[in-house]
């Protein structure tokens, strides 16, 4: 990447309008061609994880004007919102806590047309800040953010009292609160500090500052998978640069020189620079505001709403397995085919929503639902998710995505269905495991570990007690760890996979006594599996000596090929004028028409005979004698022709044609013109 920019020029964090607005600066500072390195910062470990702080609150309640005060940047980067002194899009700033740490903020809308805009940056924050003024009080937008980060459970908050410079007096602010504890009690800010601070005359916010440095020591991180994904909700171009997306990552790390792939659309890129809080990055870190610089993909291909991963870690769903809470002021109950809007990362989705369980949910409950996604989205296990209803706008509930990729359509009243989504989501690592192996039938066991969302040490744990409880059968060999690529699959999956097998044997060997087995190919035809799933179980039942192999042919071990008396009598018929003449031997055609054409199969697999064309045939220990006696004869002159083998055998030219041309198929004789010599 070419990392020389103007002094003073915009950086990639900057939307589009305000680059538009720097253009002319940059034109006048190009006559005095003065140019400085784009910064740089230390470069930072990929196990470093940044924190993200988010703002929620009513419109012009001061989110905006409290960002600039803490950081010195304000957050309203349009033209029009500076206009309207309201955020419309999503805003960003930074700052430096009293301890060193240095955070992100994401300035969200407050008003209630823009709320959608607000989800795409309030999910994949670590801290919130609800602002609240102090002038004005709970507000209904106060409650509807609030409310969304009760359902996404935001793990750390702070309540921020803003514009207390214009209360009337202390008592009034203390009136304030007592509303604001009501409004918040028994959701996730109900313990939350209450900070009271004015923007306009810097009151209180070094407290502020301590009480959030405070709040996230003691968070715990964030859960690293080293899967990276970026939530893309920012995506422009800049000159010199090209195609720009901004996100907050939300696992693993991602460095300059990485491949990419965008999902949903799938298209593969390269990254060309990395920037968090206007600095150049070499590693983008968990949980850092990122900007990064793609080349390869233009923007006109790029979405708010997809996802930033490397490829084939990750895939789109349209399907999504979810418990769901409606809010207790929802307008009215949900109900069994409703048509709702999807929020989650920074995607959104119409969707039917499918109630399992019940015909309808009422206002502050909680359910199973499967929701049918219109557009495929990025999503996994332990996501948090909104839902709101398309019209008229509102904020219907959310919860948290259980299975992100299940099966199929659920049953809406099975209690199996019920009982393994409770499992998922309250289980132990060992239960969430055994769920996601059976989501997945057969899988490598890291493909397992990855849908099941456990840490490392969880799924390790959980894994290890599946092997050993007989629950995870391990189908090829390897070592058995989380990050393992060899095949597992759960108990009842190898149980039913392992009955169907052996009843398409059992059926075979009824519809055909005769033959030796089914062959390889229409066993796997008939159980529809993958050639590495098909090998690995047949090799596995081969091990346990429940099926037979017979090289082309598999059976069950108690099979035989047994001839009924009629069959005997006409078998022992044809083997006699095989022994009127050995080398002059009756046409294979001959030989069906004389017992049948399943019974010569069997003389065939038995190794009663041995075929050597389409047409000629010989008993197995004739066959033995005349490859012998041709190989005698070239050895002992070195060569032979087809005259020599047909005068040596006293046999007709048909049958010693028949026999070299199959000496030289399988590699005992090589053909130069008229004659053949041993193969070294």
């Amino acid at each position: 990447m070419d990392d020389l920019l103007p002094a003073h020029h915009g950086t990639w964090q900057e939307n589009h309008e305000i680059k538009m607005q720097r253009a002319a600066c940059f034109v006048n500072l190009q006559n005095e061609t003065r140019y400085t390195k784009f910064p740089h910062s230390v470069g930072t470990h990929p196990n470093k994880i940044m924190r993200v702080i988010g703002t929620a609150g009513h419109v012009d309640h001061g989110k905006s004007t409290l960002i600039a005060a803490l950081t010195g940047t304000h957050p309203d980067r349009l033209k029009e919102e500076q206009a309207r002194e309201m955020t419309i899009e999503l805003g960003f700033g930074w700052l430096t806590l009293p301890n060193g740490e240095e955070v992100g903020i994401v300035d969200v809308p407050g008003h209630r047309d823009f709320i959608e805009n607000m989800l795409a940056g309030i999910g994949g924050i670590d801290a919130a800040l609800l602002v609240i003024a102090a002038d004005e009080g709970v507000m209904p937008q106060t409650q509807e953010h609030l409310s969304i980060l009760d359902l996404l459970q935001t793990p750390a908050g702070l309540i921020v009292l803003t514009k207390i410079d214009l209360a009337p007096d202390a008592g009034w602010l203390d009136l304030i609160e007592m509303d604001i504890r009501a409004a918040v009690d028994k959701t996730v800010l109900q313990n939350a500090p209450i900070i009271r601070v004015s923007a306009k005359t810097k009151t209180g916010l070094p407290l502020l500052l301590n009480a959030l440095n405070k709040i996230l020591e003691e968070k715990p991180e964030r859960l690293d998978l080293n899967r990276p994904r970026l939530p893309i909700d920012r995506v422009f171009s800049m000159s010199g640069f090209g195609t720009i997306v901004t996100g907050t990552l939300n696992d693993g790390h991602l460095s300059v020189g990485d491949e990419v792939e965008i999902l949903p659309s799938g298209l593969k890129g390269r990254i060309r620079g990395l920037q968090t809080h206007k600095k150049k990055e070499e590693t983008a870190v968990l949980g850092s505001r990122t900007a990064i610089n793609i080349s390869g993909i233009n923007t006109e291909f790029i979405k708010r709403g997809e996802v930033v991963t490397h490829p084939n870690q990750y895939q789109t769903t349209r399907r999504i397995d979810a418990r769901f809470r409606l809010l207790k002021n929802a307008s009215a109950p949900i109900k069994h085919g409703d048509e709702v809007k999807f929020f989650v990362g920074a995607s959104e989705s119409m969707a039917t929503l499918r109630l399992l369980g019940a015909e309808e949910l009422l206002p502050d409950t909680e359910g199973w639902i499967q929701l049918e996604l219109r557009d495929p989205v990025v999503t996994v296990r332990g996501d948090k998710y909104i839902l709101r209803r398309p019209s008229p706008s509102e904020t219907l509930g959310g919860g948290i995505v259980i299975d992100h990729q299940p099966k199929g359509r659920h049953k809406r009243f099975n209690a199996n269905t019920l009982k393994s989504l409770e499992s998922l989501a309250q289980g132990t690592p060992t239960e969430i495991l055994q769920e996601a192996a059976l989501a997945l039938h057969a899988a490598p066991i890291k493909e397992m570990v990855i849908k099941s969302r456990l840490e490392t040490s969880a799924a390790e744990t959980g894994l290890q007690a599946l092997i050993a409880s007989g629950q995870l059968i391990i189908l090829e060999d390897g070592a058995q760890t989380s990050e393992s690529n060899c095949l597992g699959i759960a108990l009842p999956h190898w149980n039913s996979l392992r009955t169907k097998t052996l009843g398409i044997l059992e059926t075979y060997h009824k519809q055909f006594p005769l033959r030796r087995g089914i062959p390889r190919e229409e066993l796997k035809s008939k159980l529809k599996l993958l050639p590495r799933i098909f090998n690995a179980a047949v090799q596995k039942l081969i091990r346990d000596q429940a099926i037979m192999d017979y090289s082309r042919w598999l059976a069950k071990p108690e099979h035989q090929i047994k001839f009924s008396g009629a069959e005997q009598t006409k078998v022992k018929e044809l083997l006699r004028k095989f022994d009127q003449n050995a080398y002059v031997t009756p046409s294979i055609k001959e030989c069906q028409n004389e017992v049948g054409e399943e019974v010569v199969t069997a003389l065939i697999e038995l190794g009663e005979l041995t075929t050597v064309s389409q047409d000629v045939v010989f008993r197995k220990k004739d066959y033995e004698t005349l490859v012998q006696k041709v190989c005698l004869a070239m050895e002992q002159n070195g060569e032979i022709t087809l005259a020599e083998v047909r005068d040596t055998l006293g046999t007709t030219r048909k049958y010693a044609q028949a026999l070299l041309e199959h000496l030289d198929a399988i590699g005992i004789t090589l053909r130069a013109g008229d004659i053949r010599r041993l193969k070294k």
